[in-house]
């Protein structure tokens, strides 16, 4: 089988893209990155991916909001590439990291089908401090369909963002999202590696989100987002204490993310 195509979409202020294609690529998968403006003007290009990928950045300065310039873009203008891959046959994965799960939040992609009294069930709020946050923090993962996390029960990721406190627009959104097992990334202490609804104090919980959550996937399990970055750990020397380590591991924590992305087509 050829290897899956994967297209990383980028705008003007993404940052991330080609350490993201780079790790598509150690991976196993073809990766390209793609103008968002090259997309509206030839939507047909979305046939060739399997796999559609928003990285992390501040695209377009992440004025008004955190990714909402770049989500208003693609629901107005490639409208079809949404349905495509997220209301799709279930034939594609669509991941989104950082600002591109800020961008899946506007569009409502990983809330998908929760009732809720307000216009969102979720969003992502400024960090309960107020600023921006750069650190490496502890994750587990959660009893979860998600496609990405196939496997994986820890990980030791950066994070790097202003916006990404995962708040529920009431309790009954949040317990319906955990019922479900998309609560998909917890922060966690690293010391329990224990998943916990109480939320955790900062540095553990670096931005104060319910529930202590990093990732949210919908209920397939193919569309996921994620605040920490996964393409800045895939390698073992990019641990922070690489050169201590008694027993390092063969890669860095965030491949198997990818290499779960790509294996799903095999």
């Amino acid at each position: 089988m050829a290897a899956p195509r994967v297209l990383v979409l980028r705008a003007p202020g993404t940052n991330c893209d080609e350490e993201t294609a780079f790790a598509f690529e150690q991976a196993g998968g073809v990766a390209e990155r793609v103008h968002v403006n090259r997309l509206i003007e030839n939507s047909a290009l979305q046939d060739r991916y399997q796999i559609l990928c928003l990285p992390g950045g501040f695209s377009y300065g992440d004025d008004i909001a955190a990714g909402r310039i770049l989500a208003t873009k693609l629901r107005q203008h490639l409208s079809d590439l949404v349905d495509a891959f997220v209301h799709g046959k279930g034939d594609r994965l669509v991941l989104g990291i950082c600002n591109g799960m800020q961008v899946l939040m506007r569009l409502g992609a990983l809330t998908e089908g929760i009732e809720s009294d307000n216009h969102a069930p979720a969003t992502l709020d400024w960090n309960d401090h107020g600023r921006f946050e750069d650190r490496w923090v502890h994750l587990v993962t959660d009893q979860s369909p998600c496609v990405f996390l196939k496997g994986i029960e820890r990980m030791y990721l950066p994070m790097a963002h202003a916006q990404g406190k995962f708040v529920a627009s009431n309790p009954s959104v949040l317990e319906t999202l955990r019922a479900q097992g998309r609560l998909a990334l917890r922060y966690a202490d690293g010391e329990s590696g224990q998943v916990e609804n109480e939320t955790l104090p900062f540095p553990l919980n670096p931005n104060g989100a319910d529930a202590n959550t990093a990732g949210v996937c919908d209920a397939s399990g193919r569309v996921f987002g994620l605040m920490p970055h996964p393409e800045r750990h895939i390698d073992p020397t990019q641990h922070p204490f690489w050169t201590r380590r008694q027993n390092p591991n063969e890669q860095g924590d965030g491949m198997a993310m990818f290499a779960n992305a790509i294996n799903w087509f095999s």
